[in-house]
């Protein structure tokens, strides 16, 4: 079941990907099914916050009619920021599955552990490496390609 809801989130990377935004995708599921889907769009919209993590919420709080997403997990190709850990933590999502992990910017225990290194008044559970290659080629490719594409406007 694992595997098939992060392959919806990697869906949603690829959707990124093609909008050369950072190849991201998040699901959040409520009863074995998917009440919502995204992926960045940080660039696009000129807007810091729109992360895949932080568009999913809002889409699963208009669709529940609720802040609270309880009993809901969250699918995300890549560990989340501090930011969008809060967001999950503060939406009270039941657990999550993470793809890859970021070691420049991941708050799931890669730069920080917003979830097990401090007490708030929700714990999220954390599943890490759900399709690990997978979640990590695609961001590999991508910036490989961002590279070479800021070579060859350099050169010309």
């Amino acid at each position: 079941m694992q595997e098939k809801f992060m392959k919806e989130a990697l869906k949603e990377a690829k959707k990124a990907y093609k909008k050369l935004e950072i190849p991201v995708g998040c699901v959040i599921v409520k009863d074995g099914e998917i009440i919502a889907k995204a992926h960045n769009l940080k660039e696009l919209k000129k807007d810091t916050t729109k992360h895949a993590e932080i568009i999913a919420i809002q889409r699963a709080s208009k669709k529940l009619n609720s802040w609270r997403l309880l009993d809901c997990e969250m699918y995300i190709t890549l560990e989340p920021c501090p930011m969008c850990a809060g967001a999950i933590i503060n939406s009270r999502i039941k657990k999550i599955y993470i793809g890859t992990l970021d070691e420049k910017t991941g708050a799931a225990g890669s730069k920080l552990n917003l979830f097990e290194d401090y007490k708030f008044n929700h714990n999220v559970e954390v599943e890490k490496n759900v399709l690990k290659d997978d979640c990590e080629k695609i961001l590999k490719v991508f910036f490989k390609e961002l590279r070479e594409s800021k070579k060859k406007n350099i050169s010309n």
